[in-house]
């Protein structure tokens, strides 16, 4: 009877244990991947959405001054008469002009 009992109870229990390993999953890439990556965005963001003329941006390895600056894209003087024009999304880092 007892047997009966333990064997009817074991499919219930390899389930629990199975949505507690994918709720500890899911927990563990949120706290490790998703939330530090969405913070990150939202800093870049914020970062390409305050570029002024004249700032210093890197994009792609390439830096330059901000000469220009439309809705999507940028353009920058590397230097001489040298202008690029580039995505806004492609800017990596950017340095104020007043902080130089």
């Amino acid at each position: 009877m007892f047997n009966l009992l333990a064997q009817a109870a074991a499919p219930a229990q390899n389930l629990w244990q199975t949505v507690m390993m994918i709720g500890v999953a899911v927990v563990f890439f949120y706290f490790i991947l998703w939330r530090p990556e969405k913070k990150r965005r939202k800093s870049m963001e914020t970062k390409r959405s305050s570029m002024q003329k004249g700032d210093q941006v890197t994009a792609m390895g390439i830096i330059g001054k901000v000469v220009k600056i439309d809705e999507m894209t940028i353009t920058i003087s590397t230097g001489g008469d040298t202008k690029i024009e580039i995505l806004k999304a492609a800017v990596t880092d950017v340095t104020p002009a007043t902080a130089k």
